[in-house]
């Protein structure tokens, strides 16, 4: 860290405040020094990296944050399709580390996952990845070690066209979200495990009963009565919120308030980036319309939003055109709405504009418990309406009153069964790919669904899927287990295998209350939303609670692949897995 003598004698030798920005990190100054905030940026074929520890401030406290090249975020690789990349990372901390490039298209010798593709980068040793560049579009690249990724060691990628883009913008700005804690991760990791609700500040409470003026509060006491039969909180949205996180946009705080400059009329390009570890983003700009351009770097059918949803490891990149000469908050709210990050759009430095009081916060409902459907049975109008006298015998997940088909549905995997590490089995589960997100589906004006995206260009397999597999998200709530049908990564469990070049439908059954952001590495998947011949293209899908999303795969990527849930430690504790396509190059064919 630099000191105040030598601060000032490197500022006074460059002679001016632009040059002494140079010297800082690009979360250690504000608009208030007149200085654009840009992230520190590396290109070319070679580049150094240096993961390590360095002191880091939000919004005035101070922390330690593991940090590449003394950043948070980590330095923009900004790259260019076709090229051949070479990434020299060096490991100065105490502990291994890795870098995985995610959403980038590379041999799996290349993709760093430790004990999957690579061993780890060992303190005081450097691994080189190499790789060709085959894709454009906005990417992003974090720690696959332990819980690194949530202390900071994550950061933004730009990979350009290698012909025009399609896209025609002016000027364009990189927003990286993520979540922010000073307390250890490892703690809050066995907080989880001790109590799964521990973290969660937002439990309903006896005053709750009289909020009539706000209903997306209110509850009755028959539903209450009712979750709490089940052992399940409606209001257990975010295993991590507010009460711990701070939210961050590019490495600033709420008070520290980001600012990325524009001119009146200009084509203004955000390519946003959701990093946490934890943490769903709500996103709008109050004033300005958005139009999503891309999804996870690969481009879509302009779609016209004033907000949309997006999952941990997800990316979207939206044109927005200031037309006033005056400042937009850029408002990130997690989607429990127990905070925000803040960021502003301005014409100048040292703008902002007034910022929005979190909305109500969401409750689960009975979609959300895969019950879709019964509500038209017995005279039921839904979870969140009331009138839950009929339920009878299906509540009580937990405990053996509800039937035996409800508890086990015929739709379950052989041998998975509601137990110790399974509280629940979604007997009803629907394809929400048109749903807009918990709590967004009454908020007045246009949300992104999944449905809203098609493909810019026809998907490239026109074959129908060979064969299709189902695999069920599952987990115990309260006592913070998670696993790929009821099997958690600790235990011993076979991979998912392909065959090279095979055609595949995958269905991903999510039978828990919470949302999963699934990533498979190394690949793109055509997530099956209604738009046929050109189904978006993604390498991360949100599944919402007790629904389902199908995908077709082409398996054309030989090698080991790690497929988990991105929710960190949803990963860590078991909803973790290895995808293996053969045969590899050497193997008979």
């Amino acid at each position: 860290m630099l000191n105040r003598r030598t601060l000032l004698a490197r500022g006074t030798a460059v002679g001016s405040v632009a040059a002494l920005s140079q010297l800082l990190p690009a979360w250690a100054y504000s608009g208030t020094l007149g200085i654009p905030p840009t992230l520190p940026t590396l290109s070319g074929q070679d580049i150094a990296l240096t993961i390590g520890r360095s002191p880091f401030i939000v919004d005035g406290q101070n922390g330690q944050a593991i940090t590449i090249n003394g950043t948070v975020p980590a330095p923009l690789l900004h790259l260019r399709q076709g090229q051949t990349v070479r990434l020299a990372v060096t490991n100065t901390l105490e502990e291994d580390t890795s870098i995985h490039w995610h959403g980038v298209l590379l041999p799996f010798q290349m993709d760093g996952v430790p004990g999957v593709s690579f061993p780890g980068i060992r303190p005081r040793e450097t691994f080189v990845y190499e790789f060709p560049v085959r894709q454009s579009g906005t990417f992003w690249y974090h720690s696959h070690s332990g819980l690194q990724e949530q202390l900071g060691h994550y950061g933004p990628i730009i990979i350009a066209p290698a012909t025009p883009d399609p896209v025609t913008y002016d000027r364009e700005h990189v927003i990286v979200l993520s979540d922010w804690s000073f307390m250890h991760p490892e703690k809050i990791m066995n907080q989880l495990k001790q109590e799964g609700g521990h973290l969660n500040r937002q439990n309903l409470t006896l005053s709750g009963l009289f909020r009539r003026h706000n209903p997306e509060q209110q509850m009755s006491f028959e539903e209450r009565v009712m979750w709490a039969k089940m052992r399940m909180d409606p209001t257990d949205i975010s295993d991590v919120t507010g009460a711990t996180y701070t939210y961050l946009i590019n490495g600033h705080g709420p008070q520290d308030n980001w600012t990325g400059l524009f001119r009146t009329g200009e084509r203004v390009r955000l390519r946003v980036i959701n990093a946490s570890a934890m943490t769903v983003f709500n996103v709008r700009i109050p004033g300005l319309d958005m139009t999503v351009v891309q999804a996870d770097g690969e481009n879509v059918r302009p779609v016209d939003v004033a907000e949309f949803q997006i999952s941990v490891a997800e990316t979207y990149d939206v044109i927005v055109q200031p037309t006033e000469d005056r400042a937009f908050t850029i408002v990130a709210e997690s989607v429990d709405r127990s905070g925000m990050g803040r960021a502003t759009l301005a014409p100048r430095m040292g703008m902002s504009a007034p910022v929005p009081p979190l909305r109500p916060r969401p409750v689960l409902g009975m979609d959300d418990m895969g019950m879709a459907g019964m509500s038209e049975m017995s005279g039921m109008t839904g979870m969140n309406h009331g009138e839950m006298g009929s339920m009878g015998g299906m509540v009580g997940m937990n405990h053996g009153d509800m039937d035996m088909d409800m508890r086990n549905p015929a739709n379950a995997p052989s041998g998975m069964k509601v137990g110790v590490g399974v509280d629940m089995i979604a007997p009803m589960p629907q394809d929400r790919t048109g749903h807009p997100g918990l709590g967004l589906t009454n908020v007045g004006h246009k949300v992104l669904t999944y449905r809203d995206l098609v493909a810019l260009k026809p998907n490239p397999d026109p074959r129908p899927p060979s064969r299709a597999i189902q695999i069920h998200l599952t987990g115990n709530m309260e006592r913070f287990m998670w696993s790929f049908n009821g099997q958690k990564f600790s235990e011993v469990v076979e991979p998912i295998r392909f065959a090279r070049d095979e055609r595949v439908r995958v269905t991903l059954v999510n039978d828990t209350m919470m949302q999963h952001p699934i990533h498979l590495h190394g690949h793109f998947f055509e997530v099956v939303n209604g738009n046929p011949g050109h189904h978006p293209l993604k390498h991360t899908v949100n599944v919402l609670p007790g629904s389902k999303v199908t995908f077709d795969l082409t398996a054309d990527n030989p090698g080991d692949w790690a497929f988990h849930c991105h929710l960190l430690f949803h990963m860590h504790a078991g909803m973790f897995n290895v995808v293996t396509i053969r045969p590899l190059d050497g193997d008979p064919a």
